[in-house]
């Protein structure tokens, strides 16, 4: 078999421990490490471990030939935090774990960060707070980089600082062919667009150059309450986007949903995250959303904190041991729309709350007007957004379980969810075609919703620096540019 030959000339390629086989403990505990532990359930033959850039160069030059023929597939592994099956581990194939590619620098006299493609955002936080500096990233300290940075993102700052994958100035990348280029708005730019958005489809990158800012601590934390405020919180979160003189230092969370945990409590039970990012304390513009009544005192963390602090907690409030489903959609920011949604994922949690271990919640973030406009001052994305539509509002149903068995059942209802809200949407003239890539199902396709033009674009770039298709065919996972 071509997988066998593969192995062969990898094992005599690198040493022995980057080269992780089966029947390990270090496979077992490699392969377990993902967020949701469905993609444990994909067996690759072998995890290999990259040590730095030119091990990426030499994989690529041994497996192409072979993933060319369809004769061998492999993934790419940043931090395991995409739940969406295939993403980032793979069948009969190799998975490329990047968690040794490592390296916090920073330069620019620290206008800039470079950071390996085997980081998380947390040790990234830590050493940029010794400065008084932040930078656009995950808002949990577990996340990865290329999972955000390589399709759109939404950070604690984003409000005022756009989107991630705008703050990143440059990709270090292995193209197909093993050549090694940087991806800037001076060099390769159309890759550089491309990248910004467009997910696993191009390369593999190795390095993140991201533009930092200055940043001490801001105000935030997390609010659990009762269904009865959350119709009043959905008004002030889209009155708060709409108001032409609306600041730009805060961020908002707002969601509902059910819990096992919480079920003697409240059938429903509803948490605020907020964040005003700039050092004052109980600013008055976040009063709607943390001075509802009632709710759970003992559960309130509004406080002053740092980024590392607020990343924290954040991943804290995930889980590792569950079988993890996102699935998304975009609305203009419209009250009696996202009532309608907020309404339709209610009425489907009925048969799902018997099942073992379920934690399930229905989650609005906005993609403010301010947001939206950073885009074209950061240089131009893949995203296919344009700003006079905002603001809009994601729409994000998030689900956390235990068993196999009920896979199904989950999927299936909150994709009828989600196509119920689509069709409202639609109907009342408030529908958005921008599914977000970080958060879509594997039955959506998000790089379709950026529009045909975009999507064009998106398949000339592979077309001109993948011209075989490299990371078409021999990358499963993710969402392909040609279907």
């Amino acid at each position: 078999m071509a997988v066998d030959e593969v192995l062969e000339a990898l094992k005599g390629t690198f040493p022995t421990a980057q080269v992780v086989l089966p029947s390990t403990d270090a496979f077992t505990s490699l392969n377990t490490s993902y967020l949701s532990k469905a993609q444990a359930e994909l067996h690759p033959r072998a995890i290999f471990l990259p040590r730095d850039r030119d091990d990426v160069v030499k994989f690529i030059r041994v497996v192409g030939p072979y993933a060319l023929q369809g004769s061998v597939k492999f993934a790419v592994r940043g931090a395991g935090q995409q739940p969406a099956l295939g993403c980032n581990n793979v069948d009969d194939g190799i998975t490329v774990d990047l968690r040794n590619l490592t390296g916090i620098t920073l330069k620019d006299d620290d206008a800039t960060v470079s950071i390996g493609a085997g980081e998380r955002w947390g040790e990234v936080y830590s050493k940029l707070q010794e400065k008084g500096l932040a930078v656009t990233g995950s808002r949990s300290s577990m996340g990865g980089i290329g999972g955000l940075a390589l399709s759109g993102g939404l950070s604690f700052f984003s409000t005022r600082e756009g989107f991630i994958t705008d703050n990143v100035t440059n990709f270090e990348v292995v193209l197909a062919s093993g050549e090694v280029v940087n991806a800037s708005a001076n060099e390769n730019t159309d890759l550089f667009i491309s990248l910004r958005g467009g997910g696993n489809n191009f390369a593999i990158v190795t390095r993140y150059d991201m533009r930092t800012f200055k940043q001490g601590k801001f105000w935030g934390g997390a609010i659990f309450y009762f269904p009865n405020s959350f119709p009043s919180q959905v008004e002030a979160y889209v009155k708060e986007l709409k108001d032409p003189e609306a600041t730009n230092e805060t961020h908002i969370m707002i969601g509902a949903g059910y819990s096992a945990a919480f079920a003697q409590i409240s059938d429903i039970m509803c948490m605020n995250q907020v964040y005003y990012t700039r050092e004052v304390e109980s600013p008055p513009v976040l009063d709607p959303f943390v001075n509802m009544q009632p709710q759970i005192d003992q559960m309130r963390s509004v406080r002053m904190l740092g980024l590392v602090d607020a990343a924290k907690e954040q991943a804290g409030q995930g889980s590792s041991t569950s079988r993890v489903s996102y699935i998304n959609t975009t609305v203009k920011a419209d009250v009696p729309t996202l009532m309608a949604a907020y309404e339709t994922y209610v009425n489907a949690l009925g048969p799902l709350k018997a099942i073992e271990g379920l934690t399930t919640s229905f989650t609005l973030q906005a993609y403010p007007k301010s947001l939206l406009d950073v885009t074209k001052s950061a240089g131009g994305n893949s995203l296919g957004i344009d700003p006079s539509d905002g603001p809009l509002m994601s729409i994000l149903l998030l689900s956390f379980w235990q068993d196999k068995e009920d896979d199904d059942k989950i999927h299936t209802a909150f994709k009828g969810v989600i196509e119920a809200v689509d069709e409202d949407a639609a109907a009342r003239g408030t529908a958005v075609p921008y599914k977000y890539m970080n958060y879509a199902a594997p039955f959506q396709d998000p790089i379709n919703t950026y529009g045909k033009e975009t999507e064009a674009k998106l398949q000339a770039t592979s077309k001109k620096y993948d011209p075989e298709g490299l990371f078409q065919k021999g990358v499963p996972g993710g969402w392909k540019l040609f279907n």
